[in-house]
């Protein structure tokens, strides 16, 4: 039995590791502080259930369908090539239908929201299956993958509302902007594979030192978006948001004084490690100013 057991375990924390399910918080924090704000801290608990659901099916099975479409790229990556397909630690006929599954629990979520955000999941779908793809044929490949993760607070916020606001329109395009910079961040120690594999990326459009550059503009850009999302909820939002935003300020500073065209050993932590802080501290400064 404790052998079972043991196995179980195992093969769920290679799911874990396949969808790095680590990652969540990125577009989490900006989803669960947008549901927040939208319902006054008051969300129904329906609903909470209902989108949490929503976002978490689709974002596992997303990443479960790149690491599919991605797996022969993979193995031929000597960075990617231990992953889990490539390794042979799980199956592809075993992830895609993780993916179904996911997909469909995607969708019957988003019914019980409500009726628009039932219309909209197809196009969720398409961009989280698109998103895998885009690398092969276009350098704008990280903000695709932007835009697919700004449908979370988008989301979050139709999940309560039901109709089209102006305000997540700037939580979702700093989610989109701030993706995509770290993307670009952590896509960067890729430039020589994917340049003599015909791959494509912004650093291999622009250089990595161009990359570095966009990312810096795009990270900008999305503090800026995250600043006009707390003018326009103010004064529901204020110090507390407005110091978070300070915060989380720095912490941009720090992640591209991590990393260099001629210093990229740091990569990992000035693309996640960093920005899982600053996941963290969009949620609890976004989360105290909706309840203080």
């Amino acid at each position: 039995m404790g052998s079972i057991i043991g196995k179980i375990v195992n093969k769920l924390n290679e799911y874990g590791k396949l969808v790095m399910f680590s990652h969540t918080i990125f577009s989490l924090a900006f989803a669960a502080v947008a549901l927040l704000a939208v319902s006054g801290g008051r969300p129904d608990p329906k609903v909470v259930f209902w989108a949490a659901l929503a976002f978490l099916s689709a974002r596992t099975g997303a990443n479960a369908l790149n690491r599919v479409v991605d797996a022969r790229i993979d193995a031929k990556n000597p960075r990617t090539a231990s992953r889990q397909i490539p390794k042979g630690q799980i199956g592809k006929k075993e992830t895609l239908v993780l993916v179904t599954v996911c997909f469909l629990v995607m969708v019957f979520s988003a019914s019980r929201l409500n009726l628009l955000c039932l219309l909209l999941s197809p196009l969720a779908l398409f961009l989280m299956t698109i998103y895998s793809y885009t690398k092969r044929y276009t350098w704008t490949c990280h903000l695709v993958l932007g835009i697919t993760c700004a449908c979370a607070p988008v989301g979050a916020w139709l999940a309560v509302t039901g109709k089209f606001s102006l305000i997540p329109l700037f939580f979702g395009a700093a989610n989109c902007l701030w993706t995509a910079g770290f993307d670009i961040i952590y896509g960067s120690q890729d430039y020589e594979f994917d340049k003599a594999n015909g791959l494509h990326s912004i650093p291999v459009q622009f250089g990595v030192r161009g990359g570095l550059w966009i990312s810096t503009l795009f990270h900008v850009a999305a503090l800026l978006c995250l600043c006009i999302a707390g003018v326009l909820l103010y004064p529901q939002f204020g110090a507390l948001y407005g110091t978070g935003l300070g915060i989380i300020a720095v912490l941009m500073v720090i992640q591209h004084r991590l990393v260099s065209p001629d210093h990229l050993e740091n990569v990992n932590i000035a693309s996640y490690s960093i920005s899982q802080i600053t996941s963290i501290v969009l949620l609890v400064f976004g989360t105290l100013d909706v309840y203080l």
